[in-house]
């Protein structure tokens, strides 16, 4: 999907997180190599918190945006929560873990 998309804007982050059942334990570089064994395409970040005080204020902005939107928290429940948002900068839509990434492209041609 990724390289399908990429050359009209379509950019996927990765963001690791170990607040999950302890699923992230490793470094930074460990997580990158682990992702290589997947092929994974997409920009991979430092390893960051989603929930709580010390979440990183882009996911702390993410939640906000999508809060009242079907979710009945704002917390990230599981790893792979992820966050459709718009050329202009606006979360437009939160799937929710199990979403395959699949089911995120019938959204992506109206925002791209």
């Amino acid at each position: 999907m990724h390289a399908t998309y990429a050359e009209k804007g379509l950019r996927i982050l990765g963001f690791p997180c170990n607040q999950f059942g302890g699923q992230e334990p490793g470094t930074e570089a460990e997580i990158k190599e682990f992702a290589k064994g997947y092929n994974a395409e997409f920009d991979l970040f430092s390893k960051i918190e989603v929930n709580g005080d010390d979440a990183h204020p882009l996911w702390k902005w993410m939640k906000a945006q999508s809060e009242g939107k079907g979710f009945m928290t704002n917390n990230i429940k599981w790893n792979f929560t992820k966050f459709l948002i718009n050329k202009e900068g606006k979360v437009v839509k939160r799937y929710g873990p199990t979403d395959d990434p699949n089911v995120i492209e019938k959204d992506l041609p109206k925002y791209l």
